[in-house]
């Protein structure tokens, strides 16, 4: 519809059919006809006035000649088209349409366009009295427009420039399986980056353009995979490939950096118990962080050592990514909590109050220089869509989503000029398998995939003769139900994220969900069959999974409190929700007694504890439970509390454990391949059954040469 302050008289439309013509003839839209077949049709209805038929039905069939019976539950081509048809309106309208009178859009949630008219800019035409006269006000008249100008393009950036507009995109590798957090040396001569080519992730090096790719650590480093900080670099002069390494046992003085020859050598201890470093652009200095609470931040100079950290975050927040900024005048991080709610900040290397530059607060990661003032990092979108290339003015502080499409990118490393990037780009895959434990401990069967209706599954939960599980389409994300062999979507909400996983009552009869939607976060439960879903929190900003207590009157969920989770009771009846514990506290699981609920604590390094209140919130005490590692949070109790079950190992690859919380005696239940990554899981009340969420990553290394601006 046209917005409420445009006309819509005859000139109008046929100001809009101009429009829509000069867009169609542009490059970006010329040389794609299926995207200018689409934005015709959706203009053309909707000016005729039958926008109300533009239905995504009506449009796959119309547009992208799919059968009358087409399901868009099943095939979500416009719903894919209409965000590429909307990266592709803004491009032109960077561009090329900059100046147009009309602005054509495709507002989200929805397919009819919106028409908006520019106003002309005003100009002043001051009076002439005397010369003298005519002077002082061209004078001021020039000043003032100057001012505005400048004001102007300091607000809108007129002349910013995609960094990577013209840049020259080549694909490094093309092996199978996953490669991932790429590196560039300082003279881009080397690129490294980590892949299970060999059967197990391992640090490998080539040089652009030779075809020729080297192990370097060939199986002697047991766990290199962390994607929440910067795993690989290089030294100054690109002779030392440096990598993360976290040996077993997992605990922070584990956590070192190592390095190997880039031309193949033996790997030695670099930087014992740091997690992260770089180094400053005259190579004088180092910024560093340990894994110790709060990621403590470090400068050092040469030899000497530091007196103390010059930034630490507080319990539970993270300071992740170091980075010397143009001048080595400050050191850029990405601060917040992990996994979604971070942001690029700097801080001088003396120390002091850290400066927020981004204002994402997602799942920011990977800063880079590609000039004095633009920065480019990873970052994703607020429906949780990405990560995606953006880049920033230091300055000005306006980001700019600079790739558009399906792809997701999982690392971004410049060289020192910024003239040469390397990328990951990802295309992820999430399933849904089931596998059965047998109670005696004999050894399991392999797990089986489980063939569900969606494409996209996550998130699964075991109900008494059910399965729950969440499904993304598009810009949504919907709760189905698979009974019997049959699948049915039970809930649906446009441009909604669940939340953590569903939360299947102990009777279950009723499921809980937590809900973002339109910037706001809501508690919702439902009956099993998705009926009677109705809010019952609305007021906190919801983090993790929710919890039905035992008694079926509450619901425990975490919820951010500026900015540090606590857990909060929230009645199934009415009334509002009430802190329940002050601790750093998330993801809460209930003894099916309910004399005590167990809750995950802070992150520390890679690790976080698990712990347990009493009712009344009160500390429970526990037997001796390891600490686990990030990555995957669940806990689920077995019936009649006889046993807890956790994931334990790597980051991305652990096992299924069972623990009884009155003795201790733990027992692993799984053992699966090397590449099977679990990020969620439930298990039946009798131990029996088990489902697993596995993540699979089809990713490469793409090498861009930035082209002069």
């Amino acid at each position: 519809m046209y917005s409420r302050s445009v006309p819509t008289a005859r000139t109008d439309s046929e100001a809009a059919r101009r429009q829509l013509e000069r867009i169609l003839a542009s490059p970006g839209f010329l040389r794609n006809e299926r995207m200018s077949r689409f934005l015709r049709f959706l203009a053309e209805r909707h000016l005729e006035g039958h926008g109300n038929q533009l239905k995504e039905s009506v449009i796959a069939v119309e547009v992208f000649g799919r059968k009358p019976d087409h399901d868009p539950l099943q095939d979500s081509i416009v719903r894919t088209e209409a965000g590429r048809l909307r990266g592709r309106l803004a491009e032109y309208y960077m561009g090329a349409g900059e100046d147009d009178a009309v602005v054509i859009e495709l507002p989200k949630g929805g397919y009819t366009p919106a028409f908006r008219f520019r106003e002309p800019a005003t100009r002043q035409n001051p009076l002439k009295k005397s010369r003298r006269g005519v002077w002082l006000v061209a004078a001021a008249v020039t000043i003032a427009v100057a001012i505005t100008a400048i004001r102007w393009v300091q607000k809108t950036e007129r002349f910013w420039q995609n960094p990577i507009g013209g840049a020259r995109f080549q694909t490094l590798t093309d092996f199978d399986g996953t490669e991932q957090a790429a590196a560039v040396s300082r003279d881009g001569k080397f690129v490294a980056f980590l892949s299970s080519r060999d059967g197990h992730p391992d640090v490998w090096v080539t040089q652009p353009g030779s075809g020729q790719f080297h192990n370097l650590t060939r199986g002697s480093a047991l766990e290199l995979v962390n994607p929440s900080v910067r795993v690989l670099g290089f030294s100054p002069d690109g002779s030392l490939v440096t990598f993360w390494v976290r040996k077993p046992g997992g605990e922070n003085g584990q956590i070192g950096i190592w390095a190997v020859p880039t031309l193949g050598g033996e790997p030695r201890l670099y930087r014992e118990g740091v997690a992260e470093s770089d180094w400053s652009h005259d190579g004088s200095r180092l910024a560093y962080h340990t894994s110790d609470p709060g990621d403590p931040l470090f400068v050092s100079g040469g030899a000497t050592h530091p007196q103390g950290p010059i930034f630490t975050a507080p319990v539970g927040l993270h300071s992740h990514f170091p980075l010397w900024g143009p001048g080595d005048r400050f050191i850029y991080v990405v601060y917040g909590a992990l996994p979604d709610k971070l942001d690029v900040w700097r801080i001088n290397p003396a120390g002091g109050i850290p400066e927020r530059i981004t204002s994402h607060n997602g799942r920011v990661s990977h800063p880079v220089f590609v000039n004095r003032r633009t920065l480019m990092y990873l970052a994703s979108d607020p429906d949780g869509s990405g990560p995606w290339l953006y880049s920033i003015d230091v300055e000005r502080r306006i980001p700019h989503r600079l790739t558009f499409g399906p792809d997701r990118y999982t690392s971004l490393a410049a060289t020192a000029d910024g003239k040469r990037l390397v990328v990951t780009r990802a295309n992820p895959k999430s399933t849904l398998w089931r596998m059965q434990i047998d109670d005696a401990g004999a050894e399991p069967l392999p797990p089986v995939r489980i063939a569900l209706t969606p494409a996209t599954t996550f998130s699964p939960r075991l109900g008494p003769d059910y399965l729950i599980y969440v499904s993304s389409t598009g810009t949504s994300e919907s709760i189905w139900k698979r009974t019997k062999g049959a699948d049915t979507e039970l809930w649906r909400g446009d441009e909604a994220q669940i939340i953590g996983s569903p939360g299947i009552s102990p009777d279950g009869v009723h499921i809980a969900f937590s809900v973002r939607q339109r910037s706001q976060t809501l508690l919702y439960v439902m009956q099993a069959d998705g009926t009677n879903a109705r809010v019952v929190a609305d007021s906190l900003e919801l983090r993790g999974s929710p919890a039905w207590t035992p008694d079926l009157r509450s619901i425990t969920s975490a919820a951010n409190d500026h900015g540090v989770p606590h857990l909060f009771q929230a009645p199934v009846n009415g009334g509002p929700p009430a802190l329940f514990l002050r601790d750093y506290s998330v993801d809460p699981a209930w003894h099916p007694s309910g004399r005590f609920v167990v809750y995950s604590g802070p992150d520390v390094g890679t690790t976080f504890s698990v712990q347990a209140a009493a009712p009344d919130g009160s500390a429970h005490s526990l037997p001796s439970l390891t600490i686990l590692t990030r990555g995957a949070r669940h806990l689920k109790f077995l019936s009649g509390g006889r046993g807890l079950a956790f994931l334990r190992g790597e980051i991305e690859h652990k096992d299924l454990w069972l623990i009884d919380p009155e003795t201790g005696v733990e027992r692993q239940l799984t053992n699966l391949p090397g590449d099977f990554n679990i990020r969620d899981f439930d298990i039946s009340p009798d131990g029996r059954e088990v489902v697993l969420e596995r993540v699979q990553e089809r990713s490469d290394i793409m090498l861009l040469d930035i082209a002069r601006q």
